[in-house]
């Protein structure tokens, strides 16, 4: 398999960024590894979701050897990152600065929006960053945690989910912004329904599309690069339910998911 790329989240959500690493990165081996016995991760503190961060981590470094930690969750990477940095060596990506980046080389940018899970927007860590970033810009964030669970269920296109999504962004029907921030990898599923409900002026901005360009530019940078041959290796790790993770995960994906692994930490 090689040095492989580490790739976690709380649960089946990261793989949307899993399938934008394996289209740029198509020579690279993979370890995903989903948190589902403590999903979800966007009601917790700070110090929790740093504990099950660091020890996830540890885990992919000392049991996987990965040469890099890509953290496909916007509620680990808004409260962990820091730290993550701080205990490795290897690089480490999170979904925020990605996605700021992008947005401030947007040509238009003058009216920002951010949803995500609740420990996401509570955390301000999208807010601080744009601000920094863009400081003459008006920035709205909004959680909508049911999207998460909507999404799990398959229900994409249900009219439930139109409701949600209605009720959810409602504050930004009279005055769309120029961007939204999907600050949950959730939410890509479901880029569809909240497009149609903003209208086509708004530019949808993924989180995990703009994560994996900076993977890819790093690893490329530093050398480590793998040349494609016959497509991506992945191992898939979970911590609860591997039959469920497998059945829900396809759709986030968009792929068969065959074998999964339960390990316990």
């Amino acid at each position: 398999m090689g040095q492989p790329v580490g790739v976690f989240d709380s649960g089946v959500g990261g793989l949307t960024v899993l399938r934008e690493l394996i289209r740029v990165l198509p020579g690279e081996s993979f370890v995903y590894f989903g948190d589902t016995a403590r999903v979800p991760y966007g009601t917790k503190s700070r110090e929790t979701i740093t504990r099950y961060s660091v020890e996830i981590a540890n885990y992919l470094v000392v049991r996987h050897e990965i040469k890099m930690l890509v953290v496909a969750c916007n509620t680990a990477s808004s409260l962990a990152l820091p730290a993550l940095r701080k205990i490795y060596r290897i690089p480490v990506v999170g979904m925020i600065d990605p996605s700021v980046r992008r947005v401030a080389a947007l040509p238009k940018r003058d009216a920002i929006g951010v949803i995500g899970t609740s420990g996401t927007i509570r955390s301000g860590a999208y807010e601080q960053a744009l601000r920094s970033a863009l400081p003459k810009a008006r920035i709205r964030c909004q959680p909508c945690p049911l999207l998460v669970s909507l999404a799990e269920e398959g229900w994409i296109e249900r009219p439930v989910t139109r409701d949600v999504v209605a009720e959810y962004l409602a504050p930004f029907r009279q005055d769309p912004p120029d961007a939204l921030i999907l600050g949950c990898t959730h939410y890509p599923v479901l880029k569809k329904t909240i497009s149609e409900f903003l209208g086509g002026g708004t530019v949808l901005v993924d989180s995990g599309e703009e994560a994996a360009r900076v993977v890819d530019v790093l690893i490329s940078e530093s050398g480590m690069k793998k040349e494609e041959r016959g497509g991506p290796a992945i191992r898939f790790l979970v911590t609860d339910d591997p039959g469920r993770f497998a059945e829900v995960g396809e759709e986030f994906l968009g792929a068969r998911i065959a074998d999964v692994e339960n390990v316990i930490l």
